[in-house]
């Protein structure tokens, strides 16, 4: 995501070549229409700077995504909210409506962190990224990374006790056995390490 910056004036100039000449949105991932799927989304922090550095303000957050999709009348079936970015498992309807409400979300919460901050005009949100889910077998494995993403990035040593997550509906309401389960039948293997290979 970041490699961008990363490149000659000559290698920026071929990536959006090759991009337009493919259709696609010239600095950033495309967004494909595919109404009723599922689909893991990634909002992350810019530059993946810790803006929820505290346990209120992530709390604050969490509530606040919650609070759109449900506005968005998005069900959602799995979310983890870290520091410095955050994933949720949603079944979108309609991917441009959605973004503009996801847009909205990092709009506001930018103001009020940055405000919080004194460090107003500062970039606080990096656009999203999105995989439309492929089958049973890439739902669920995204399902378990998304809640094995706090262990990833070494906040926790077990998934459940990273408080900003969806997994302590499933263990309420499924139970721990049935997770476990899961974990062994959908591993993450290798999954985000090139975004979503496993």
């Amino acid at each position: 995501m970041y490699d961008y910056r990363k490149l000659t004036a000559e290698q920026r100039e071929a990536v959006v070549a090759e991009r337009k000449r493919r259709g696609l949105p010239w600095h950033g991932p495309p967004h494909l229409q595919a109404p009723g799927e599922y689909r893991i989304v990634t909002g992350a922090c810019y530059e993946h700077r810790k803006i929820l550095d505290s346990n209120d303000r992530l709390g604050v957050f969490e509530k606040e995504l919650l609070d759109t999709l449900d506005e968005m009348q998005t069900p959602c079936a799995a979310w983890i909210v870290l520091p410095n970015h955050y994933h949720i498992l949603v079944q979108i309807m309609d991917v441009k409506a959605f973004a503009k409400g996801l847009g909205q979300l990092h709009g506001s919460t930018s103001f009020r962190f940055n405000n919080e901050d004194n460090q107003r005009g500062r970039k606080a949100w990096y656009r999203c990224q999105d995989r439309v889910m492929r089958s049973e077998r890439h739902y669920f494995a995204s399902l378990n990374y998304i809640h094995n993403n706090p262990v990833k990035h070494h906040y926790v040593d077990k998934w459940q006790d990273w408080p900003f997550s969806s997994v302590h509906g499933y263990l309420e309401s499924k139970g721990r056995d049935w997770l476990l389960s899961l974990w062994q039948e959908f591993p993450v293997l290798n999954y985000g390490d090139t975004w979503d290979v496993f």
